[in-house]
């Protein structure tokens, strides 16, 4: 293994995971989900990323979806997500007895959502899948951490900020799926 390869991967998949700039939405999630659970979302994004870093592929054949479907499919729920955040709307609706809640949508899409597992098929033609869940691993546990702190972040911006910078991440949650969503039709 090549340290400078893993290197790469981390920053790689750092830059689309981007849980730095979820923090404003799953802040927004936690009113109508105030139980997440960051060892459960972080556990289940950590089996979608290794899963699909050794059966993705073969996953997607088997059901005849191509990547760019899955692509787009992860877009449309993104920018549903976005337009809840800059509208105020409420469209996406949990079940309060449904123990899922934290799992669907943070832990995918917005963690490991279409982006991160097609950029993680992607990495799949250049480096080997070793190197990749090395690269995988320092994420995970970034993950966990920002999880973790969102309450803490919160407090320190206080409402109106975390009001202000939902709505501006909200429009950059948005430009991304339109971007991604134009890209895969």
């Amino acid at each position: 293994m090549n340290i400078n390869e893993i290197i790469t991967v981390f920053f790689t998949l750092f830059a689309v995971i981007d849980m730095l700039g979820s923090i404003p939405i799953l802040v927004s999630l936690k009113e109508k989900i105030p139980d997440i659970n960051p060892t459960k979302v972080t556990l289940a994004s950590a089996a979608l990323m290794i899963g699909f870093l050794y059966v993705g592929d073969y996953f997607l054949k088997y059901l005849c979806i191509d990547i760019k479907s899955f692509a787009l499919a992860g877009s449309i729920v993104m920018f549903i997500l976005a337009l809840e955040m800059v509208l105020g709307v409420d469209i996406f609706r949990t079940d309060p007895n449904t123990p899922s809640g934290s799992i669907v949508p943070v832990a995918f899409p917005i963690i490991a959502g279409s982006g991160t597992l097609t950029t993680i098929l992607s990495l799949k033609a250049i480096y080997d899948k070793s190197t990749i869940l090395m690269g995988i691993l320092p994420n995970i546990l970034l993950i966990f951490i920002v999880l973790k702190s969102t309450g803490f972040i919160e407090r320190k911006i206080g409402k109106a900020g975390m009001i202000t910078i939902r709505k501006f991440f909200g429009v950059i949650l948005l430009a991304i799926a339109v971007k991604l969503f134009k890209g895969n039709v």
